[in-house]
């Protein structure tokens, strides 16, 4: 009696160890499976690949033009010669800026980035994007023109003039500047509804009493809308209407809202902001209406935001490198491979996994 029992629970073992074993080799090949086929590639990649291509022929345009103007690079602090990396100070200094971030935005696949942005928002071409910018980062700005454009959505940007250290700073060749080079190269056609200084309350209250007069003096000069209102409900709410003027007498409706950089005007002053990831934004609540910037407020009439601020977090969620040297060619990166998740595939996969587990269990209890 007492072998046959010792016989059975021997048998019985065995039998859960061939099962286990038998389990983790199903699991095994399912989790291959749906690592190598469980997502698909964005269906923009070539939008994505085309846009990185004309931000690196833009970049290099900008360089022609700024040594045209005997305004050479700084290979120390620009060692990749894009030309959109500023000074360490100056007088159109508004606050502290991180040189290796500066430096990552000029990869030129971020306006790949960019293009699957807009798509995964829901924009398509035809559809208006509003841009509030800082000139903090202006590979940034140049990166959500480019796909813009290649994408065929038109741009609505309102950008400040004032920039942190390794920004759009240089006085002798500053965001207008860059824009005029852009302009006249054709690559790209940047005609922005207004500017602002920037800044401390988006009126430069940081900046030099000099690099404030000489902003002011080159707006007059070239005619162009400034921006001077005076309180957060003010600056907002007139960068609205200027947003949903431009947008309607374009017969457009605004399918994305773009926040570059930490413009007082767009990030507002409530704590809240600091809970944003950068990339897509996901909002669990909006700020009181006197502490919103525009970018809560574009988020509290539903339209979807983009968050493009602090870079080293924006790098990592998407895999873009770290201040790379070299830059990458466009069509480098995770960007371009990795997708969104194959639901149909996923599904599928899932269906097949369960219904074989459970007819192991059920040969399990018949053995």
């Amino acid at each position: 009696m007492r072998h046959r029992l010792v016989s059975a629970l021997r048998s019985q073992g065995e039998k859960k160890t061939v099962l286990i074993y038998s389990l983790a080799c199903l699991s095994v090949f399912f989790f291959v499976l749906l690592r190598l086929f469980g997502e698909r590639p964005p269906r923009v990649r070539q939008e994505m690949v085309e846009a990185a291509k004309l931000m690196k022929a833009a970049t290099e345009e900008i360089v022609r033009c700024r040594e045209s103007r005997g305004i050479p690079v700084d290979w120390e602090t620009d060692p990749n010669g894009t030309g959109l990396i500023g000074v360490d100070y100056s007088p159109l200094t508004t606050s502290l800026g991180n040189l290796e971030a500066k430096r990552t935005t000029t990869n030129p696949n971020f306006a790949g980035l960019l293009v699957r942005l807009f798509w995964e928002a829901g924009a398509k071409k035809g559809d208006a994007v509003a841009i509030g910018a800082s000139s903090s980062f202006p590979a940034l700005i140049l990166a959500s023109l480019c796909a813009a454009q290649v994408m065929g959505l038109e741009a609505l940007l309102i950008s400040s003039l004032g920039a942190s250290q390794w920004g759009a700073n240089n006085p002798d060749f500053h965001w207008l500047d860059i824009q005029d080079c852009l302009n006249a190269s054709g690559w790209l056609r940047i005609e922005p509804l207004a500017f602002s200084l920037g800044g401390e309350g988006d009126r430069a209250q940081d900046m030099t009493p000099e690099g404030k007069d000489f902003l002011v003096e080159e707006a007059k000069r070239r005619g162009i809308r400034l921006l001077q209102e005076s309180t957060l409900s003010r600056i907002v709410g007139e960068r609205i209407r200027l947003y949903q003027e431009a947008s309607q007498e374009k017969g457009k409706s605004i399918k994305v809202f773009v926040n570059i950089g930490g413009s007082y005007a767009n990030l507002g002053t409530d704590s809240r902001i600091l809970d944003l990831k950068p990339g897509r934004a996901e909002f669990r609540d909006i700020p009181p209406s006197e502490k919103r910037g525009v970018l809560f407020e574009m988020a509290a009439c539903g339209v979807p935001v983009i968050h493009l601020l602090y870079i080293k977090g924006l790098a990592e969620r998407y895999g873009l490198p770290w201040d790379p040297k070299p830059l990458p060619e466009p069509g480098e990166g995770k960007i371009y491979t990795a997708g969104q998740l194959n639901r149909a595939w996923f599904f599928s996969l899932g269906i097949i996994y369960l219904v074989l587990t459970g007819f192991h269990f059920f040969i399990y209890r018949r053995w």
